[in-house]
């Protein structure tokens, strides 16, 4: 903590003192790689333009969907797990009812399996996973690109289905102040502070500030169960880039985060004090007269710096060699009823890579690199009646290092071909020491017939350490028994194969009129399985171990400009996801929605001084686990016919007034008030409510809303650099 109060200290002082972007037609825009367009500290006028929010770019050789700058002002986007809405690429929601974790699914599979990466480095790995999402506020970035299917060996091959970065404000952007302020009426405040400085033609730098919080209680289902948890975050970041006049560029930054949780229950006494969950006193039989809520508390502290280096070994930079290298520092908190997780993780991450531009049709890059990880880790939980405890303790050492090389051929705009070749041995002290050498291979294809079509395919393998605690977070949100080997950090192995058909049509008001489907499969060789239906009550971890477990992916997108300033984006996914359990034999994973439908409408007016928002989705049924068939509502009323969650809309709108250098918005989400009905499973007690003591309390059954309608309201403040007179 010292280290972590020391840090954002040395931050805040020196404040008060590459990966490649393209736009609609594949030209390059921005690059926060070692190399690329340099973006310089140029005084500048500015110019007012429209920008797409949601495009598949002609340029890149993998599926990849870009959400721009004007895409992430569509909605509130407060953090990144909020900057998904208008795609049907990925799917967010709850965890749980009880942390506000929120967790991702790309191709239908869960979050841990697509490889996060903050401007071509890994990140969100291990106990930053299952809230990192909500670590990276929406309005320090730039853009997100989320690519499909096997990509580059590069950066690992922790990607199964693939890969999402995020670009951050710049620190030669010209900008020198940036605020945004939101409030919801769930009781959420939201402030950024973004501040570029060019101090001179070779140093610049970028500050960036975040404090957020829930500071009110809600239970609007009235489960006893707060609908989100008290929060307060504190985020603080700073951004720096050397460019010297030899063409040598030094990226580096250092990043503190703390996050502190309250969830579950809340009661009141008979002068009307609020009671909360407290780890230190929470007994699973209390006095009859103790006032016990059962809850949560979670407290998470993150420290990550990095430092990037490139070096041109001649004039033209088609020779260079760069060297990556970043650390985290995770530790995360927790107190889950009568269970506590505690536990430290240090991260390293490097890459040394060395790449040649033949020429223009022929470019290779080769190096090494890997990860490493230590775990410290202190768990107990704490039972009624049988198997009454489970503990363990334990230091856990993870890595991987690998060689790898990478082929890129072009022939002219017509033919790509990108192979990826790397070894690695992936390293486990996980009670004994296991050296585990692995061969991942990995290519991608994209060919354009004609102009007006782009054809791409890539396949490829991924692999990962599991840690099932952490990747299953809401197992904590319930009270039954742990079963198998919860600490076993198998290694995941997965293949991923797929491709692409875009048709870029000539019609509409812009040149970004595309029909586009596409195609993935993944499937396991080895996966850690969380099985909530080998046994009642009883959550079991175990190994595939030659069982089978694949997903299907289907999507087709369209996105036509009928009319000058007025956009169209329809987006259409199906998922077929399969697992074969111990004892059911091959089913539908469940909980895993079937298909998502988006519709997304933007109208702004001439010079964008008003901008229109509305975006619709439809989220389809999915398996609900076999001890949820039966439940029923207040009325008596069976809520999951045969076996599925309903079908379910959400709606979203927003309006954004412009003025000179002020955006002022206001907006809902939720409009239809749609909400899951029963959130919390489980036995009831004398007083007709749930349980949490009770062996079949489980708080993790979240597929829909937890809350109904949302409005918001908020402002975006920007100074810019004016050119010179």
């Amino acid at each position: 903590m010292k280290k972590i109060i020391s840090l954002s200290a040395l931050l805040l002082i020196s404040y008060l003192a590459g990966a490649q972007v393209n736009d609609v037609s594949g030209a390059i825009i921005d690059t926060t790689g070692i190399y690329g367009e340099r973006q310089d500290s140029i005084q500048t006028a500015v110019f007012t333009g429209h920008q797409a929010g949601n495009y598949l770019p002609r340029g890149k050789e993998i599926r990849t969907e870009v959400i721009s700058a004007a895409g992430l002002c569509k909605m509130a986007c407060c953090n990144l797990a909020e900057s998904f809405e208008n795609s049907a690429s990925v799917t967010v929601g709850y965890s749980d009812a009880v942390t506000g974790a929120k967790q991702i699914r790309l191709l239908g599979l869960s979050g841990i399996y697509t490889q996060m990466l903050d401007e071509n480095r890994p990140v969100m790995r291990g106990l930053s996973a299952p809230f990192g999402l909500s670590y990276v506020p929406g309005q320090w970035l730039e853009s997100i690109q989320i690519a499909k299917g096997s990509t580059s060996v590069i950066n690992g091959v922790e990607s199964m289905t693939g890969q999402i970065n995020m670009e951050h404000r710049k620190p030669t952007d010209e900008k020198p102040l940036f605020i945004n302020y939101s409030a919801m009426t769930d009781s959420k405040m939201d402030l950024n502070i973004a501040s570029s400085l060019q101090l001179n033609d070779n140093w610049s730098t970028v500050m960036l500030g975040h404090v957020s919080g829930n500071f009110a209680t809600m239970d609007m289902n009235h489960d006893t169960l707060l609908d989100d948890p008290l929060t307060l975050q504190f985020n603080l970041a700073n951004r720096w880039l050397y460019y010297a006049p030899s063409g040598v560029q030094v990226r580096f930054g250092v990043r503190a985060i703390r996050d502190s949780r309250t969830g579950g229950q809340m009661f009141r006494d008979a002068d009307n004090g609020k009671h909360f969950y407290d780890p230190d006193s929470y007994t699973l039989t209390p006095a009859a007269e103790a006032l016990n809520p059962w809850g949560s508390k979670i407290l998470n502290h993150s420290v990550n710096g990095y430092v990037k280096v490139g070096v041109p070994l001649n004039e033209d930079n088609s020779q260079n060699i760069a060297l990556v290298a970043d650390y985290t520092y995770q530790d995360m908190d927790s107190w889950f009823g009568a269970t506590k997780y505690i536990a430290d993780q240090h991260s390293g991450f490097f890459n040394l890579l060395y790449q040649n531009e033949v020429s223009e049709a022929h470019k290779f890059t080769v190096g090494l690199g890997g990860n490493l990880d230590g775990y410290i880790e202190d768990f107990a939980r704490l039972y009624t009646g049988l198997n009454p405890v489970q503990t363990f303790k334990g230091r856990n050492l993870l890595g991987n290092a690998g060689i790898f090389a990478e082929y890129t051929y072009h022939y002219d705009t017509k033919f790509s071909l990108i192979a990826g070749l790397r070894q690695d041995v992936f390293y486990n002290h996980d009670g004994e020491k296991k050296f585990l050498p692995r061969f991942s291979p990995r290519l991608t294809l994209k060919y354009s017939p004609i102009e007006e079509v782009v054809i791409r395919a890539n396949g490829g393998r991924g692999l990962r350490f599991s840690t099932p605690l952490v990747d299953n977070i809401g197992v904590f949100s319930t009270s039954k028994i742990f079963r198998g080997d919860p600490n076993s950090h198998i290694l995941e192995d997965a293949w991923t194969f797929g491709g692409n058909i875009t048709y870029y049509m000539p019609f509409g008001a812009s040149s970004n009129t595309y029909l586009s489907f596409d195609y993935f499969r993944t499937q396991f060789v080895q996966q850690m399985v969380v099985d909530y239906e080998h046994y009642l009550n009883q959550i079991d971890f175990y190994a595939l171990d030659g069982r089978r477990s694949y997903t299907d992916n289907f999507q087709l997108d369209f996105n036509v400009e009928p009319v000058e300033r007025f956009t169209i984006t329809l987006t259409a996914r199906y998922s077929n996801a399969k697992i074969e359990l111990a004892d059911k034999g091959l089913v539908e994973r469940p909980m895993t929605s079937r298909f998502k439908g988006v519709l997304n409408l933007q109208y702004a007016l001439p010079m964008n001084k008003w901008i229109f928002d509305f975006t619709a989705s439809l989220n389809g049924s999915s398996r609900v686990y076999d001890f949820m068939r039966d439940m029923t509502d207040a009325d008596g009323n069976l809520l999951y016919k045969n076996g599925r969650t309903p079908v379910y809309p959400l709606l979203y709108l927003q309006v954004t007034k412009r003025f000179k250098g002020v955006d002022l918005y206001v907006g809902a989400e939720n409009l239809t008030n749609y909400k899951q009905k029963v959130l919390v499973c489980g036995d009831t007690g004398a007083d007709g409510k749930i349980n949490p003591a009770s062996p079949s309390f489980d708080a993790s059954c979240v597929w829909g809303p937890l809350m109904g309608i949302k409005v918001y309201a908020g402002l975006r403040f920007t100074l810019w650099k004016t050119e010179k007179i």
